[in-house]
């Protein structure tokens, strides 16, 4: 490691902004979104202290088995993150995939592990933990909004990708409770072997969502996007009951007081809500919704944000395969 140049690995998180379980249930459209609340890794000179980061000690082991020579324990490093945990914003992910970059980064005297194999391994690293799908990890390894083909098995296929428009604002409201993403996931799968008609529902109108969040956000048109954002939603809620009294108090909080359309984002009965709307009309509603939340549920938190740029902004057609 070069003291004066640092190994660092800065990594995005991600909302979605339709199409939960859609990208491991196979058969149905998704939508991700990088944002700008970002997870530093960075490595740092002298002996590795912590005992108690499994994540560290799982993805070092894991890296060993993939690259010869490693030493048997990981480097020291220093781990920060802008957003907030168990949101169902992915900072589990980020932090996962900004280690693997960091390591390998460091590890390799100056060769470069590809995106694509960060990525890769990061999913099957995930997957044997919680046995889900791989939206997250390509969101936050590909930066932008990727629109999705959902697999059974593997990353899910990107279809096309752009950026949000610059003049446009992501804002995210804590909730302060957290999601159960491992529960969750068990009790889909059971759904889906079981045949449940309300899975199969909500696979179509969280599919159809999609595809009307994706042509909004193609047509620069805000208006659709909170619409189709909100049947997104919706469908979560009615189908698949992912949304709590709770979650559905903020959004109406959010709609009166600041007029900003809010989605779930992420599958586990708890976190991060996000809305869109233009940059120059952020600041006052912020200032509203925190306002207003001050007195209803004082443990939210409103976090302005912007998206994270795509590292490939051009579409392409699909993978087939």
């Amino acid at each position: 490691m070069n003291a004066k140049h640092p190994i660092r690995a800065v990594v995005p998180c991600r909302a979605c902004l339709s199409g939960e379980d859609l990208d491991w249930l196979g058969g149905g459209r998704s939508v991700s979104l990088a944002l700008g609340l970002m997870t530093t890794v960075e490595v740092v000179p002298g002996p590795d202290g912590e005992t108690e980061d499994s994540w560290k000690r799982g993805v070092w082991t894991f890296l060993r088995e993939r690259l010869p020579g490693l030493a048997a324990h990981p480097p020291a490093v220093t781990v920060r993150s802008e957003a907030p945990a168990a949101s169902g914003l992915s900072s589990s992910t980020a932090r996962i995939v900004a280690l693997f970059r960091a390591f390998t980064d460091a590890s390799l005297s100056g060769r470069r592990v590809c995106d694509t194999t960060i990525a890769q391994w990061a999913y099957e690293f995930e997957f044997a933990v919680f046995n889900g799908g791989g939206m997250d990890h390509l969101a936050v390894v590909e930066g932008g909004a990727l629109l999705l083909d959902g697999r059974e098995q593997g990353l899910p296929a990107v279809r096309e990708r752009l950026d949000l428009p610059a003049e446009w604002r992501v804002v995210v409201v804590d909730s302060g409770t957290h999601k159960d993403t491992r529960h969750h996931i068990r009790d889909v799968r059971a759904q889906l072997a079981a045949g449940d008609p309300a899975l199969a529902a909500y696979r179509r109108a969280a599919d159809e969502a999609s595809g009307r969040v994706w042509e909004a956000l193609r047509g620069r048109d805000l208006a659709r996007l909170g619409a189709a954002m909100t049947d997104a939603h919706e469908a979560m809620r009615d189908h698949q009951r992912m949304s709590t009294p709770l979650l559905e108090e903020l959004r109406r909080d959010a709609l009166r007081s600041a007029g900003l359309p809010l989605k779930l984002s992420g599958a586990g009965g708890g976190g991060a809500l996000v809305g869109v709307c233009r940059a120059e009309e952020t600041a006052e509603r912020v200032r509203r919704l925190e306002r207003a939340l001050r007195v209803s549920h004082p443990g939210a938190r409103v976090l302005p944000t912007a998206a994270a740029p795509g590292t490939r902004r051009a579409p392409v057609p699909a993978e087939r395969g």
